[in-house]
């Protein structure tokens, strides 16, 4: 379900604009349709209140929770059912943060990533992606959404943009504190400084070399890694949010002293952030974390050479909840998994 389908559905009872504005307010923050001093009563059609009870059902079942798996740090794994049955992820962080899903399933195909091996099952619509905030909001207070769960996000852009314009107004979600998050390509350059509401970018990176970066993440779509910068740091200094720069450290893969040259020459003088974050373990990927005093060693290294770098933990360790981790185990299909390096 699409978000205008919502708008539509009010409009054939006789909302009009501030009509429809409250309802999907109220929805998109988790609050009962009832809420505040005034009462619907007081301001809504009759047939606009007497379509309301079918319309909020319909709304809660976008989006149910099936699992809850609490992590150490603070954070929460959802496993989140939708109408049809297919399940999705999404993450409540620590300081009021909340990672969202956009796909079932992901086409990019990241050879270290879960969600990445079972192909693209199908889009989310934008109703579907509010929807597991105003789940989360149901659990605690959420003031900033990324858009990094499962799938990417510049495959599904029409509804992603859809959801973020939601939030951004009605969900009372500052617009820096929306980040949308893709392994990078050319229709989010050219939609995102259209949107009415410009969110804060994070770009996949994983590496400075293009071939490395082409394995790693097969079908992306093929852009050098300078390229990628140069898109972000216009959007960068267009919107005024600094470029988050995603760096997942893999051991004997992208932690090497050439990466962190490369890294030093794309990103010097940049309106940027990187984002390393060690490998979240997957068993049965033939891939692994570096130690954490080497992870600490880089993050180091850079900072000295003049690059704003911050090591991050993937929440959820504890529970063994990467991303689509919690989703595997629930279709408790057996994973084996060889990846040529």
């Amino acid at each position: 379900m699409r978000i205008e389908q919502i708008r539509q559905r009010l409009r054939a009872h006789g909302a009009g604009p501030g009509h429809e504005y409250r309802v999907l307010r109220l929805w998109s923050q988790a609050l009962p349709q009832g809420s505040g001093k005034r009462k619907p009563e007081d301001y809504l059609p009759l047939a606009v209140r007497n379509a309301l009870p079918a319309l909020e059902a319909d709304l809660q079942g976008l989006a149910r929770l099936r699992s809850e798996h609490a992590g150490e740090d603070g954070s929460a794994r959802l496993l989140v059912e939708l109408a049809d049955g297919q399940t999705v992820e999404s993450v409540l962080l620590p300081r009021q943060g909340l990672c969202v899903s956009t796909q079932v399933g992901c086409a990019v195909g990241c050879v270290f990533c879960m969600t990445g091996q079972g192909g693209l099952i199908r889009q989310l619509g934008s109703a579907e992606i509010v929807a597991q905030v105003a789940l989360a909001r149901a659990l605690r207070p959420v003031a900033k959404v990324v858009f990094m769960g499962m799938g990417e996000p510049a495959h599904n852009l029409d509804n992603v943009i859809e959801a973020i314009e939601l939030l951004g107004t009605a969900g009372n979600i500052g617009h820096k504190n929306l980040v949308f998050s893709t392994v990078g390509d050319r229709r989010v350059f050219e939609r995102l400084p259209r949107a009415t509401v410009k969110p804060a970018l994070a770009l996949s990176l994983h590496s400075t070399r293009a071939d490395l970066r082409a394995r790693l993440m097969p079908r992306a779509p093929c852009m050098d890694p300078a390229e990628l910068v140069e898109h972000g740091e216009r959007y960068a200094r267009a919107t005024g949010h600094p470029i988050q720069y995603q760096w997942t450290l893999l051991a004997g893969v992208n932690d090497g002293d050439d990466e962190l040259d490369g890294i030093v020459r794309l990103l010097t003088g940049k309106f940027a952030i990187l984002n390393m974050i060690p490998y979240n373990t997957v068993e049965g990927l033939a891939f692994s974390r570096p130690p954490p005093e080497r992870a600490a060693a880089i993050a180091r290294s850079l900072h000295r050479r003049g690059i704003l770098t911050k090591l991050r933990q993937s929440a959820g360790q504890d529970v063994q909840g990467g991303c689509g981790q919690l989703r595997a185990r629930e279709l408790a299909k057996p994973v084996a998994w060889l990846v040529a390096q």
